[in-house]
């Protein structure tokens, strides 16, 4: 049955003056169960901006960048939070478990759907590596693992996770609490550590806390500005997961109550985890003690000598890498179910367990991770950089289409077939275009940077020949299934 023509008694309802015409119905948002509450919102947003990128990749872009790297973080923050809060917009429009997916279905077509669609999986296919490397290498940090082979870490992982994931969404939202939970304490605790020790000047392995470790180093652009536009696409990363709250919303009984707090919360979260993070790593250890191989805030707790102090965190940062890959499952799952009772996903993604959990797309993205368990054991000391440049790749695409849904969203309202909510993302339609352009900026500046990132670059026209490969398979049963036939 059409996405189209599907009763709107069998899917969510939709918020009274949405639209002037026939509210646009998605056959992937019915059979969800509504057990999403207003704290498992908050904080699936809250961890969605504080994940891998900030806890491992922060060491490296440190190195590689010095102090800038607080400028990268807070103006990639922004271009976040015009994103997410685009998707807000779109969210309290109509609520959708497939979210941006639906909406490219609804302004763009089947085409935009299928393309935003295998853009997050490919982001999130991605990053399920990523983070199961990164758990991996934390693991490692303990002696009683050293000897294990980063390839069976990194599989445990992914089993352990697969597992929870699977059973059902209230779980997964009192996974995704705790975990949220755990993250922000620890940062929170840490960064009371942090002014503690720039305050008192407490030595750190030698060195003294302040502005000395910037300016007696360098400066904030020790290299000049080049490295910090550079590792801007790394940065990018970091903020992969900021577009889950809108994924969420499609699970939640009030999204029109819960959405807007939780977005624009972003903002200073952003400025306090982020970007407030990399200044007092910066004030409290030269840039060159940080590497891309150990946790920036396992580095200092480590030089501080507190017995235990590194471990915990460690223990920290482990739980948000799986954090992480838990949100990608769940995440990809619905997005999957959504493509495939449209056609343009295989048929298995798109069935559901007795706890309502789309299995088939979790598994299928799980599947994936398994590729990144052998890449692990074939290049372990690589596995982390690969991946993140072509997950890199999946979140440029999927936030251009997500922009792209909102500009086509604020000219239809501007025609007047449509009416846009109350909570709006501001400055529209500049908002969308200055973003699209910073999006397309930082693939060049990947490519311009060389090594794997140009790499992947190169590995764009493939991407697109796949895609369109791809929808020459699927053409006929979605205009089958658009059709009603």
């Amino acid at each position: 049955m059409s996405d189209r023509t599907m009763p709107a008694a069998e899917t969510q309802d939709v918020p009274a003056g949405a639209s002037t015409g026939t509210p646009h119905i998605d056959a992937g948002d019915a059979g969800y169960s509504k057990d999403l509450k207003s704290r498992h919102i908050n904080m699936i947003a809250i961890g969605g901006a504080i994940g891998t990128g900030l806890f491992l990749g922060a060491g490296g872009r440190m190195a590689g960048a010095g102090p800038s790297l607080a400028i990268a973080y807070a103006v990639c923050g922004v271009f976040a939070f015009f994103v997410v809060r685009a998707l807000g917009e779109l969210v309290l429009y109509r609520p959708s478990s497939g979210a941006f997916v639906s909406y490219a279905r609804e302004f763009m077509g089947e085409k935009g759907a299928y393309t935003a669609g295998w853009l997050y999986f490919l982001n999130w296919s991605t990053t399920a590596v990523a983070d199961i490397t990164a758990a991996a290498t934390y693991a490692h940090f303990w002696a009683m693992f050293s000897d294990i082979p980063q390839w069976v870490c990194a599989l445990v992982a992914l089993a352990v996770v697969l597992t929870a994931n699977l059973i059902s969404v209230k779980y997964f939202g009192e996974m995704e609490f705790w975990f949220a939970i755990i993250k922000v304490v620890a940062l929170v605790a840490f960064m009371l550590v942090g002014i503690y020790l720039v305050v008192t000047q407490h030595d750190v392995d030698g060195a003294t806390p302040g502005l000395a470790n910037i300016t007696s180093h360098g400066g904030i652009f020790p290299m000049g500005m080049l490295p910090m536009l550079l590792v801007i696409q790394g940065v990018v990363f970091a903020y992969a997961s900021v577009e889950l709250c809108g994924v969420a919303a499609g699970e939640t009984e009030n999204p029109q109550k819960i959405l807007p707090k939780a977005i624009n919360s972003i903002m200073w979260r952003v400025g306090i985890f982020y970007v407030g993070s990399v200044v007092l790593l910066a004030l409290l250890l030269p840039y060159t003690e940080y590497s891309e191989n150990q946790s920036p805030f396992v580095t200092v707790l480590d030089k501080i000598g507190v017995p235990g102090a590194a471990g915990v965190m460690n223990l920290v940062v482990l739980t948000a890498a799986l954090s992480s890959l838990n949100s990608g499952l769940y995440s990809t799952g619905r997005i999957l179910r959504s493509m495939s009772l449209a056609g343009s996903a295989p048929k298995f993604v798109g069935v559901m367990n007795k706890g309502k959990v789309p299995y088939g797309g979790v598994l299928f993205t799980a599947f994936f991770g398994v590729l990144g368990v052998a890449l692990n054991g074939f290049v372990p000391d690589d596995a982390f950089e690969i991946v993140l440049n072509f997950a890199s790749i999946g979140i440029l695409g999927t936030w251009a289409m997500i922009m792209i849904c909102s500009l086509l969203f604020w000219r239809r309202a501007q025609q007047g077939r449509l009416q846009r909510p109350s909570y709006q993302l501001p400055w529209a339609p500049y908002t969308q275009i200055v973003t699209l352009v910073f999006l397309a900026s930082v693939a060049f500046l990947m490519w311009y940077g060389g090594g794997v990132g140009r790499t992947t670059i190169y590995c764009l026209p493939i991407i697109a020949a796949l895609l369109v490969g791809g929808w020459y398979l699927v053409r006929k049963r979605v205009g089958a299934i658009a059709s009603g036939k």
